[in-house]
């Protein structure tokens, strides 16, 4: 019986195997390089924002019972400009509260958990709400923005001031530092603008536990400013 003749086209396939491996493998040490190398440019972050992440160290033994799922800042990230409009239309930054802590809420009225957290937030307000703090409760409805005041008149919530962005822009802005992963969402911001923590879902911000942080949170930041 005649010997067959080695089959080329079988190795000639693999060739571009080969070629393809090589490809993939210089690709991932680029990724390797760059991705690596950016991830640590971007950890470094604002040096304005330092203090923010010396004081959510300080702060992370309070983060328990009510608030045990607030996750402290651990990198120095000051928080987009966020804009929005106030009850009477008009516009309205995050930087209007420079010098002052804010907890900055995101909710609307198609969010069940939203709803139910607002009462807290509410209490939080009057209990601390002063010179130094604010709740930012900022309304995201698209379609009605009338349904939201509604729902704050008829839950009887008359100290936290009205904010509404139809847009839902400051969700984006948010969601593109990492900082919005769902409804409701909260970040508790120093006087300068920088993350000191942040939380993705409800807490009760009118319990013991919440009380303390906060009042722990502003006295540091009204120092500096």
């Amino acid at each position: 019986m005649p010997e067959r003749p080695p089959s080329r086209p079988a190795a000639t396939r693999r060739i571009p195997f080969a070629i393809g491996a090589v490809l993939i493998g210089a690709a991932i040490g680029f990724a390797g390089v760059y991705g690596i190398g950016g991830l640590k440019r971007n950890a470094t972050g604002d040096p304005a924002c330092r203090p923010a992440v010396d004081l959510a160290r300080k702060l992370a033994p309070l983060a328990h019972g009510e608030v045990a799922a607030l996750t402290m800042a651990t990198a120095p990230l000051r928080l987009p400009d966020l804009a929005f409009e106030d009850g009477d239309g008009k516009p309205k930054k995050l930087s209007d509260w420079r010098g002052r802590t804010v907890l900055v809420n995101l909710w609307a009225t198609w969010c069940v958990p939203c709803r139910k957290e607002m009462p807290a937030l509410e209490r939080l307000q009057t209990n601390l709400g002063g010179p130094d703090f604010e709740v930012v409760a900022i309304n995201i409805d698209t379609r009605d923005p009338e349904k939201a005041k509604d729902f704050l008149r008829e839950a009887n919530l008359n100290r936290l001031s009205y904010f509404s962005d139809q847009k839902a822009k400051v969700f984006q802005d948010l969601k593109s530092v990492g900082r919005a992963l769902g409804m409701p969402t909260s970040v508790l911001v120093d006087g300068a603008g920088c993350e000191i923590a942040t939380i993705a879902g409800p807490a009760e911000w009118d319990s013991e536990d919440a009380i303390k942080l906060i009042k722990a949170a502003v006295k540091p930041v009204a120092a500096r400013f």
